[in-house]
């Protein structure tokens, strides 16, 4: 693949760069999410105010504007074209036990909001410990298990709202 991005501005406009042009760029960062950038000799001021690094998805603020910038590479482009669709949002409304343990920490209670990536609890199973995350943003409905726990492959640890 020859490291092409293609970017949807505010999902109504479409940029496509190649990896050699955004290296090529004069871009001096400031601070963590503070850069100043000078294109064709005309400055610019930029800050990425939100990013969702797994989605490919930023919101960022240049010279006082905002935009939604949604990347997509080559292997997206690939996806679709075979018909494949990758889900903005995952359903996943439960978590079970990915195989037979004891819990050792519960980090969540019910009615928690959580994000994705978060630590739920934590699986002991052959004598290794499991984080268990959460694979979604949400509200915790229920949590059937507790801290000293033993639970066997399958069964319901926590329900999602």
């Amino acid at each position: 693949m020859a490291k092409t991005f293609k970017t949807k501005v505010n999902n109504n406009f479409e940029f496509e760069f190649k990896k050699k042009e955004v290296s090529n760029l004069d871009a001096l960062q400031i601070s963590k999410s503070k850069y100043h950038i000078l294109h064709n000799n005309k400055p610019y001021k930029t800050e990425i105010i939100e990013s969702h690094f797994n989605n490919k998805i930023y919101k960022v603020k240049v010279n006082n504007s905002i935009y939604n910038v949604n990347i997509i590479n080559e292997l997206d482009v690939l996806i679709k074209e075979l018909g494949f669709t990758i889900g903005t949002t995952k359903h996943i409304n439960s978590i079970k036990a990915p195989m037979p343990g004891l819990i050792l920490d519960i980090n969540i209670e019910v009615g928690q909001e959580v994000k994705e990536g978060d630590s739920l609890l934590v699986l002991e199973a052959m004598k290794m410990e499991n984080v268990i995350s959460s694979p979604r943003e949400g509200i915790i409905k229920t949590l059937t298990v507790n801290k000293g726990e033993t639970v066997l492959k399958g069964q319901l640890l926590i329900e999602f709202q």
